[in-house]
């Protein structure tokens, strides 16, 4: 097998009903999205779901993956001391990865942990998941995070992941988790910029076609300027996907608390050599 699907999801503490305290209730349509796109995850069967967050740790010139064989972690820092998952690590794939990474001259691996703990980029489609999924865990996981290096390094990676799922004959699910520009409402956190709402508009648009190559060629500099957390994370989930043709179904947008919140599903439906979008 490989990757048999994919989601696009954003990670706001405040949608976990024990954050938010009724304030989730502000961003309902988000919640019913993820609540669907989790029981899509769940009936595709992943024996390993891979989330990619902005938020574990992140270097300039190197990949992290998580390493070990178990982690948790909690809401405690956003106010929900209930709020806790704990999960077991798919340790084979993870080694895979790495190995594939360093044959390729992919600098990722697992080296430099700092943050064990699982960050609330991880956690939030977590919570999601468990919903859909029940206990105990049908599945494990891989705790990927982000990366200085360029867009196109990224989708490499996830290429990367796609060769070791096969290479293990392993059904592995990408999950990557991502907030939109944080500077689309002028009485939001972070106020308004003009380059806010033309990102959101641009990646839901670009995601909705699957057109992962004017992903690849967004600027950097204009994804910088719309303040993303997710471009990143979403170019691992394309390279996921490379040289096939893609299935998306966007689920839901929202941009109320001046964050953007993007929700898509995307499936493989067949092989296309003129979706190769890195040499």
């Amino acid at each position: 097998m490989a990757i048999i699907g994919a989601a696009m999801v954003p990670h706001p503490p405040l949608i976990v009903p024990a954050v938010g305290r009724g304030g989730e209730k502000q961003i309902a349509r988000t919640a019913r999205a993820y609540e669907k796109a989790a029981r899509a995850v769940a009936g595709w069967r992943p024996e390993t779901v891979v989330i990619t967050t902005p938020h574990s740790v992140m270097y300039q010139d190197y990949f992290h993956i998580s390493p070990g064989g178990r982690a948790r972690g909690d809401f405690a820092r956003f106010g929900a001391l209930g709020a806790r998952y704990e999960v077991a690590y798919d340790s084979e794939l993870v080694s895979e990865v790495a190995g594939l990474a360093r044959e390729s001259g992919l600098a990722a691996g697992t080296a430099g942990e700092r943050q064990p703990a699982l960050d609330h980029g991880f956690l939030v489609p977590l919570h999601f998941l468990a919903q859909a999924m029940g206990s105990p865990w049908p599945c494990r996981f891989v705790r990927m995070g982000l990366s200085g290096l360029p867009f196109e390094a990224h989708y490499r990676l996830g290429r990367l992941i796609k060769e070791a799922a096969r290479k293990l004959s392993r059904r592995v699910c990408l999950v990557a988790s991502g907030d939109l520009s944080h500077y689309v409402r002028a009485d939001g956190p972070y106020g308004l910029r003009a380059e806010g709402p033309a990102y959101d508009e641009q990646i839901m648009d670009i995601m909705g076609r699957a057109a992962f190559d004017e992903l690849l060629a967004m600027p950097e500099t204009f994804c910088e300027r719309a303040g993303e957390c997710g471009q990143r994370s979403f170019l691992i989930m394309a390279g996921a996907f490379d040289g096939q043709q893609v299935e998306a179904e966007m689920l839901s947008y929202e941009g109320v608390t001046g964050v953007g919140y993007g929700l898509g599903l995307f499936l493989p439906e067949g092989s296309d050599d003129k979706r190769r979008f890195v040499d």
